[in-house]
């Protein structure tokens, strides 16, 4: 598209292109909502665990944020996949690429109660026998149905945060790097390609900031 400005210097109406001083508004980028520690606490302690599917939500929410997971990486995880003993699963990222995650005693008790005590007495359907989180009809949970569970546990306890599942991956990462992990550390636990992802949560991450200024600043240091 030609530009009305180049018409008039194509016609030799004008000598200079006056568009050339205007600067282009830019286009904020906005930052990912972020779950405090006892906000997600909260979530946990509002699933009803009479119910055979409680302790299922409880091991999903648990592993989506101690392992900072993609929602489309819990649904696929599998129990072939669960190194337990070594302290590590093992999950499959985007373009199939693997990568090792480190795995929390809470995980690890979470997903056991779950296998051990719902789990096993279900009948699963042909086909779906690896995958570590199942629906009521024993086949594979889907994407959405993660998405309704953290939905209707956020409206139960009346959280005005507008929350995913993706939002305990944000809150993974910005707490991590609190509590001082490396962004090159935490760039592999989310099976980022580029630093340059992960750079996002050093902007979510006020007391680090505030750590960093605090050390490295001059006019910071008495």
């Amino acid at each position: 598209m030609v530009k009305f400005s180049e018409l008039l210097l194509m016609e030799n109406e004008i000598r200079d292109d006056p568009s050339e001083l205007l600067e282009l508004p830019k286009i904020g980028k906005k930052l990912p909502e972020v779950l405090e520690l006892d906000e997600i606490n909260e979530l946990m302690a509002a699933i009803d665990l009479s119910k055979n599917e409680g302790h299922r939500n409880r091991a999903i929410l648990e592993t989506l944020y101690s392992c900072g997971l993609r929602v489309s990486e819990l649904v696929n995880l599998k129990i072939t996949n669960l190194y337990f003993d070594e302290g590590f699963i093992r999950v499959i990222g985007k373009g199939n690429k693997e990568r090792l995650v480190p795995v929390s005693p809470s995980v690890r008790k979470e997903i056991d109660l779950y296998r051990d005590h719902i789990r096993v007495h279900q009948e699963i359907k042909s086909g779906h026998e690896d995958f570590v989180f199942l629906n009521r009809r024993g086949a594979q949970l889907t994407r959405v149905m993660i998405f309704t569970i953290i939905k209707d546990l956020a409206e139960k306890i009346s959280l005005k945060k507008n929350i995913s599942p993706h939002t305990f991956r944000h809150s993974f990462a910005t707490h991590m790097i609190e509590g001082g992990a490396r962004l090159y550390d935490v760039q592999h636990l989310l099976g980022h390609k580029s630093i340059t992802s992960t750079q996002v949560y050093t902007s979510l991450s006020n007391s680090y900031l505030k750590d960093v200024y605090s050390a490295c600043h001059p006019r910071a240091i008495s």
